[in-house]
């Protein structure tokens, strides 16, 4: 069979192709002869017809040199060969030589661009927060940073993480909007090379905050990360307060040992479990937990009050009309909610809430309380609680373990689970070391499927916890989320076949699937990156704090509580809030605030008013709750 002809296209544009994979050379040559193609027949156009130029054929092939010489730059010059030659060497000397010369130029900026896209120039800044490592924290860290800079002329926040620096400044101006004052920095590189930390200028800064990122190795990422920062600090005269976080205890010795004697730790898995359990055992919680905590309302600062030196605490409850007083700061101890006869020694700052550092003004409020309408009966009995857990994480057992600790006489839980023998495994050690108060059975189901809940009778627990799993290498960081959803989706129909509403508490990883969760008013909805965020950036303007926090989100210390409101005040009786603040006093408890029934379902607070003046008058109806600091 005969051999089929290559097309005489095909076999130019390989001729083409080839000689241009011959490199520059080639490339030049090209050039010049599309330069000529075009310049020489246009420049004899304009000879040819300019009246002008002489007639006789020398001269118009001389002009027509004339005008290409000028039009490529080669030189003009005319009459001998050795004339001719010699202009055209000169003029592509010159040539060579600008191009060349713009050539370096670009080269340089384009490095320059580069470069300063990476993120590789340091940070020359002082007195600036320095946030190593990225995840979903990372926006709420710095959102809250840029809001409790509002009131500063220039301060700067500097990210530093293992991604482009491009997509860092997309996501967070995507995220953030506008910061005001505050200008974010990005830097791209490990956060585990000491060479790169000292991109951010770590010994200038106000502050240095290292958040774990989202894979399973991210602890011991942290330790490495908080030695290379000590490395990187070696010499400096001062060192920055360091915060950071780790998810798993076991890790938090030794972030504690890197981070230094000036370091705060934060465990944030047990943080969110004793959070999770808390508002399981008295929803709205979470609420109360959030304006605690960001910087939008109220929050805790540390006041010294010379003309309360000597007198006893339960003194000062009522002695700021804007403010709450919730316990002392004893040197390094916080003495949250101590006995209203507690001396106030002259060292000891006062832990108040209130809007800002400058709004704790001293006035007496004493004279605002009616004392007739104080509660004096006793609280009801506690009762034993019936809790269903749907799913399992990380997080699960630490759950059970809190629990555990509160449990009373009856008390049950409930996991239902399709994990497998890890779950089995890890119920089944939870449960060997539950004790006799709290009964702990394992339920096998997919907890996305409507036959699984359907066998259960919800709606005889006392609350409803949802999990989601954790995420696993390679799958999508939503499906935890996703499965949550699903199954808040199936609660809300059980939810509306009965009228009746469920107790339920669910824990999401991402913020913005906060207004997808298709749940009651009621309902609690904790998202653990978020809430950790504004603790970090809590601790991160007063590292005192640290403390405050950690007894208040301790497992059997003083916290916050959700009590009714029949407790403290009559019924249906109208007084102002320092009526409720010196009915607490009586009971040996710091009021804070409260939840008003009627406004629960009033988006954003859902009723949760923090600090609220004590000349604020209100009739307490018997569905109200007041926000107290103190024990169970």
């Amino acid at each position: 069979m005969a051999q089929r002809r290559t097309p005489v296209g095909d076999r130019v544009r390989y001729w083409f192709d080839s000689t241009l994979a011959r490199g520059a050379p080639a490339l030049v040559g090209w050039m010049a002869l599309l330069c000529l193609a075009v310049v020489v027949p246009a420049s004899a156009v304009l000879v040819w017809t300019d009246p002008d130029v002489p007639a006789s054929p020398t001269h118009r092939l001389a002009q027509v040199w004339h005008l290409t010489g000028e039009t490529l730059r080669l030189g003009g010059a005319t009459g001998t060969p050795l004339q001719v030659m010699m202009s055209l060497l000169l003029a592509l000397v010159t040539l060579l030589y600008v191009s060349t010369l713009v050539g370096l130029i670009t080269t340089a900026l384009t490095e320059r661009l580069t470069a300063l896209r990476r993120g590789r120039t340091t940070v020359l800044e002082h007195g600036h927060a320095v946030v190593l490592g990225w995840s979903e924290q990372v926006f709420t860290v710095v959102s809250e940073l840029v809001a409790a800079n509002a009131n500063q002329q220039r301060t700067a926040v500097a990210v530093l993480a293992d991604r482009d620096k491009t997509l860092m400044e997309e996501a967070l101006s995507t995220k953030l909007g506008f910061t005001g004052r505050t200008r974010l920095i990005c830097r791209s590189g490990p956060t585990t090379d000491p060479a790169v930390l000292a991109l951010t200028s770590p010994a200038t800064a106000g502050v240095v905050l290292v958040l774990p990122h989202d894979e399973p190795d991210s602890d011991a990422e942290v330790v490495k990360t908080l030695l290379a920062l000590r490395a990187a600090l070696a010499g400096a005269p001062t060192r920055p307060p360091v915060v950071a976080v780790v998810r798993d205890d076991r890790y938090h010795l030794a972030a504690c040992l890197a981070a230094g004697s000036g370091g705060v730790v934060l465990e944030s898995d047990t943080i969110t479990a004793r959070l999770i359990v808390q508002a399981a055992r008295r929803p709205g919680l979470a609420l109360v937990h959030q304006e605690l905590l960001d910087f939008a309302g109220d929050e805790f600062y540390l006041v010294a009050e010379a003309t309360l030196v000597g007198r006893p605490f339960g003194d000062a409850l009522l002695s700021y009309p804007t403010s709450s007083v919730v316990g002392m700061m004893r040197g390094d101890v916080p003495l949250l909610n101590p006995s209203p006869e507690t001396r106030i020694a002259p060292d000891d700052l006062l832990v108040v809430i209130t809007r800002d550092d400058d709004t704790a003004v001293l006035e007496d409020c004493a004279d605002l309380v009616e004392e007739a309408v104080v509660a004096s009966g006793p609280s009801a009995p506690a009762q034993a609680d019936r809790v269903l857990l749907l799913g399992w994480n990380r997080r699960a057992p630490l759950m059970i373990d809190q629990l555990r600790r509160r449990a009373r006489p009856g008390s049950a839980v409930d996991v239902v689970a399709d994990h497998g023998e890890a779950t089995v495994r890890q119920v089944n050690e939870a449960d060997a070391d539950s004790g006799t108060d709290l009964s702990l059975t394992l339920h096998h189901g997919d907890v996305t499927r409507p036959e699984t809940l359907r066998r259960l009778d919800v709606h005889s627990y006392d609350s409803v916890i949802v999990l989601g799993r954790d995420p696993v290498p390679g799958q999508s960081p939503d499906d935890p989320d996703n499965r949550t959803l699903v199954t808040l989706l199936l609660l809300r129909q059980l939810e509306e076949a009965t009228g009746r509403e469920l107790p339920v508490v669910t824990e999401l990883i991402d913020d913005r699937n906060r207004v997808l969760a298709p749940i009651s008013p009621g309902a609690d909805v904790i998202i653990s990156g978020k809430l950790i965020g504004l603790l970090l950036a809590q601790i991160s303007q007063n590292q005192r704090l640290a403390a405050v926090f950690e007894e208040l989100f301790s497992a059997d210390g003083t916290g916050v509580r959700l009590r009714p409101a029949t407790d403290y005040v009559l019924p249906d009786s109208e007084t102002p809030f320092a009526t409720v603040v010196a009915a607490a006093r009586h009971r040996g408890e710091c009021a804070i605030g409260y939840r008003s029934h009627h406004d629960v379902l009033k988006s954003p607070r859902y009723g949760v008013r923090i600090n609220p003046p004590k000349t604020e008058q209100r009739r307490w109806a018997v569905e109200d709750e007041v926000i107290i600091i103190g024990t169970d």
